[in-house]
């Protein structure tokens, strides 16, 4: 097994999106090839519904994947196909919006008024651009929990992990995402296949990714004089790491433990055109969806 050092560390930065929800985004609208397949991902939590209530109304997708994973609170969507639902705490929606879909997603507090979600977008390949529009809605109950012998806990949303195959299918990118628990200073390593772009997201308590050879770990402040000192940071985190090449990632928690999405996914290497919520291959792809959207032609399924 080889160990993938950490690359890179960054901090998600505060940002509104739909209607004026405050949300914080870890990566997207920018340079794809360090994420490819991966194109965005936000991670949206608040205790005020001024923040997040006016959601997300009616907008397009086309040549993409959504996938919306939700915590606390939960969230209503509905389309221009006729679909209708509500993701509740722990449930994942997976939406491959193809040829296009325009849909709207309207989030809504838990009795404590609290909300916490996130959401990633993943690319289509150029002969998958124009499938037809689907949906998965996958509940709570449906996804695979895997509780190691250390305490470790693994939700397998997507993916093969340790004999587990999460609910979630059929995706391009075929990718491998999971909702990852480590107790209070349990060193643990989580295999991954060498040959994916990889990351992880911290959304609560502190740890550090690093290793004897690598020169980083997790973020903001380390104790003065301990090289292998953790991450003081408690606050939500809300920090991504992304990781070089290697078969496993090596996490060790902090005081509190550590949870965290680790996701994988094959990258696509093909040409990115991009305009807001619509991902195409060419320029000249993106103006034809344009036209299609003020024509109203922009529904094919």
């Amino acid at each position: 097994m080889s160990i993938r050092p950490v690359k890179r560390i960054v901090t998600a930065q505060p940002t509104m999106e739909g209607a004026g929800v405050h949300l914080h985004r870890g990566f997207g609208f920018g340079e794809t090839a360090e994420t490819d397949p991966f194109l965005l991902f936000d991670d949206f939590r608040g205790d005020a519904p001024a923040q997040y209530q006016a959601g997300f109304p009616w907008h397009p997708h086309r040549g993409i994947e959504t996938i919306t994973y939700v915590l606390a609170g939960n969230v209503e969507h509905a389309d221009s196909l006729g679909n209708r639902g509500m993701l509740g705490a722990g449930d994942v929606q997976w939406m491959t919006a193809g040829s296009g879909i325009i849909h709207h997603e309207m989030p809504h507090g838990d009795p404590q008024g609290r909300m916490h979600g996130f959401q990633l977008w993943a690319n289509l390949p150029s002969a998958q651009k124009m499938v037809a529009p689907r949906y998965q809605d996958v509940q709570s109950k449906e996804i695979a929990e895997i509780i190691d012998d250390d305490g470790t806990t693994v939700r397998v949303i997507c993916g093969e992990f340790w004999g587990k195959t999460g609910p979630v299918d059929g995706i391009a990118a075929d990718p491998c995402y999971l909702d990852v628990f480590v107790p209070a200073g349990v060193k643990k390593s989580l295999p991954v296949d060498a040959y994916r772009s990889t990351f992880a997201y911290i959304f609560q308590g502190s740890g550090t990714f690093r290793h004897a050879s690598d020169p980083m770990g997790v973020l903001t402040e380390r104790t003065a004089g301990n090289d292998d000192d953790l991450v003081r940071d408690m606050s939500g985190n809300r920090s991504l790491i992304f990781f070089d090449t290697g078969n496993e990632v090596v996490v060790r928690a902090g005081e509190e433990g550590i949870r965290f999405l680790l996701v994988s996914g094959a990258p696509i290497k093909e040409p990115v055109a991009w305009y807001g919520p619509i991902v195409m291959n060419t320029q000249a792809e993106l103006q034809e969806a344009v036209r299609e959207l003020r024509a109203g032609t922009f529904i094919k399924h």
